[in-house]
């Protein structure tokens, strides 16, 4: 399937690409939430705080992707392998109160890296952006030492701004913006 179906069930806003499926997390994703924010391959550019346990890890979802979905009525959705049932990763936007603006964001265990996935998750989050919650722009924060996902954010079609300080340092801002 190449296009995207968006389905709404409840609270659960879940869209479908070729190979996965994007969901709202839930508690019981804590193991996986913990293993893509504690393991320092995966976060060796993304800051944030630290997670060492499974309590810490549901406190985190609980404090930040669900308290969005709650506040904003989005946030960074689970990435969940279609052929699996496994989540491998997260994507989607965050409303960054420090900024004032919405951010897409994307992360993956290291197995999944290169394989187009963030990619393929993060273009339905853009079209989500600009039609269903009609943003004028979306801005992607990146280690410019991140050369992958610099590559992801040029492929989706956003274009570098300008170098920012963000939590962890110097960050270059990127944006694209709804045509």
């Amino acid at each position: 399937m190449n296009s995207t179906t968006v389905y709404t069930s409840g609270v659960i806003v879940m869209i479908e690409t070729e190979r996965l499926l994007l969901r709202e997390f839930t508690p019981d994703d804590a193991n996986a939430f913990l293993t893509l924010c504690s393991d320092p391959v995966i976060t060796r550019y993304t800051g944030g705080p630290a997670m060492a346990t499974l309590d810490d890890a549901r406190k985190g979802l609980l404090e930040r992707p669900i308290a969005d979905y709650r506040k904003h009525g989005y946030g960074r959705w689970a990435c969940v392998l279609k052929a699996t049932g496994q989540v491998i990763g997260f994507t989607g936007l965050k409303f960054l109160d420090e900024l004032g603006e919405v951010d897409l964001g994307y992360r993956f265990l290291p197995d999944y890296w290169g394989q187009g996935l963030a990619t393929e998750a993060s273009r339905p989050c853009i079209d989500f952006g600009f039609h269903r919650l009609k943003l004028g722009r979306i801005l992607g924060l990146v280690d410019l030492d991140n050369g992958a996902s610099v590559r992801v954010l040029v492929k989706l079609g956003f274009a570098f701004v300008e170098m920012i300080e963000y939590f962890h340092g110097q960050v270059a801002k990127y944006e694209i913006v709804r045509t």
